[in-house]
């Protein structure tokens, strides 16, 4: 069998809450002046509904009947066997990947949108601001919000505005007014236009233009909805790896042996992975594998410290490994990944060894793409190239070895929106890019001014097998 369903009365009805498990509790968000912050704090920015699950440490939370019937437009995905794979590269690996790129707009996306859609308009909020690099979140977003009916605007990251044009007819047929980021729109994207005219843009500005839309609505029914990162984003995600759970039990697999995908603020990745984090930390022998660009280098680069989210520090400081909130990443193609902080929870994982991140390099994921669209067919996102290409390695060390294993990977988005990347990869006009020391350096000496944050693993999780 190449592709495992599950039937509608088989999804998820909780989201799993990694923060209960994990071995050291996520440090608090702080304040200007150093201290944590409460909850009501940010109230202006988020509805208290989704606060009291971004602050949340209970194991499981209900799913509402009313977001599971909207999910179920496509909901379980199938897991899916990538046996041309598996014969290319004539590994005893098995290869098994789960299809988020089922989903209307196209991505895992949706799963988050659609609930924190749901949650602002049970609070009475009518209209939503977003930022988006790749235009994954944008879309889905603005999807969510028409089906639910809320009014949505989207900042898109500038050289993904350019690079991506069909996502933003995408969004505007769901209704999503889109606009480039940095914009003169708002005073923090006046001010990045004046100190840098000709800049690519970046996540944290596009973060802080959306936010500040947000606050600065004087009838209070604004909020600004987060694709990835925090807390409660990770937990509506978690739908992935709990339907990848059961799957593998109907395929007869009884675990993984590695988890795979790709992170640039952490959803996806937690999406697949939190529910087999959970096996990590109650014993269960696995590798776990967030995957990066080298052009932004979060995991395997940057400090674990306390920054901020965003470029304008309009948002808390976060503790998470960060490259700093100024560093506006090289233009790649993978503008989903182009973040410079990274999920607390994420990075608490790393921080506990729970995790091990890996790196890869633009021109060597196009040729994992490339490789897999191919032998399987499909044509990935650039930010799935980074998973598949850590896939090609383990299946690759799997060969050498001998050894059989279950490799799973999110197969978090389909690419027929980013063709760009490709013609440019195909004409030879793509490029490696990896990420100086110097200006790594540079970006981070503006930060060490900030709090810094314990990174001493607790060491309370057992590091092999239970027999």
């Amino acid at each position: 069998m190449s592709a495992i369903y599950l039937n509608r009365d088989q999804m998820p009805t909780q989201w799993y809450n990694l923060a209960a498990d994990l071995p050291t509790p996520p440090q608090p968000f702080l304040g200007p002046d150093g201290k944590p912050i409460t909850p009501d704090m940010l109230a202006p920015v988020f509805p208290m509904n989704l606060i009291e699950q971004e602050v949340s440490t209970q194991r499981w939370i209900d799913i509402p009947g009313e977001i599971l019937e909207i999910l179920s437009r496509w909901r379980p995905t199938p897991l899916r066997r990538a046996r041309f794979l598996e014969k290319h590269l004539k590994t005893p690996a098995r290869i098994y990947y789960k299809d988020e790129s089922v989903s209307p707009p196209g991505s895992h996306k949706p799963n988050t949108a659609v609930a924190q859609a749901w949650y602002n308009k049970q609070f009475g909020i009518t209209r939503l601001t977003t930022e988006t690099g790749a235009g994954q979140w944008g879309c889905a977003l603005a999807f969510a919000c028409k089906l639910i009916g809320l009014e949505c605007k989207v900042y898109m990251v500038r050289i993904s505005f350019d690079q991506k044009p069909l996502r933003k007819i995408m969004m505007r047929i769901w209704g999503a007014e889109c606009i480039a980021s940095p914009s003169s729109q708002t005073n923090s994207g006046r001010k990045i236009l004046e100190e840098m005219p000709d800049t690519p843009g970046s996540l944290g500005i596009a973060i802080s233009e959306a936010i500040e839309d947000a606050v600065s609505d004087k009838s209070g029914k604004t909020r600004y909805s987060l694709g990835s990162v925090l807390n409660h984003v990770l937990l509506h995600q978690t739908v992935i790896g709990l339907e990848a759970k059961r799957q593998l039990a109907q395929a007869g697999e009884k675990k993984p042996d590695v988890v795979i995908a790709c992170a640039g603020g952490g959803s996806n990745f937690a999406g697949l992975s939190f529910p087999f984090v959970c096996d990590k930390i109650q014993g269960a022998d696995l590798a776990i594998h967030p995957v990066e660009p080298t052009a932004c280098p979060t995991m395997t680069r940057g400090p674990f410290t306390y920054d901020h989210g965003d470029t304008a520090c309009l948002t808390p400081l976060i503790a998470m490994h960060t490259l700093g909130h100024r560093f506006v990443p090289a233009p790649i193609h993978a503008g989903g990944l182009r973040y410079h902080g990274m999920a607390p929870l994420v990075s608490q994982a790393i921080v506990e060894g729970l995790l091990e991140p890996r790196s890869y390099d633009q021109i060597r994921c196009y040729e994992a793409a490339m490789l897999w669209a191919s032998t399987e067919g499909p044509i990935c996102a650039p930010e799935t190239s980074h998973a598949i290409a850590c896939v090609i390695e383990e299946a690759i060390k799997a060969r050498e070895e001998g050894r059989e294993k279950v490799i799973l990977f999110n197969f978090s988005g389909h690419g027929l929106m980013d063709l760009l990347g490709y013609d440019k990869y195909l004409s030879g006009h793509l490029t490696d890019y990896s990420l100086p020391d110097e200006v790594l350096q540079k970006s981070i000496e503006e930060i060490k001014h900030l709090p810094k944050a314990p990174a001493k693993k607790s060491g309370r999780w057992p590091t092999k097998a239970k027999s």
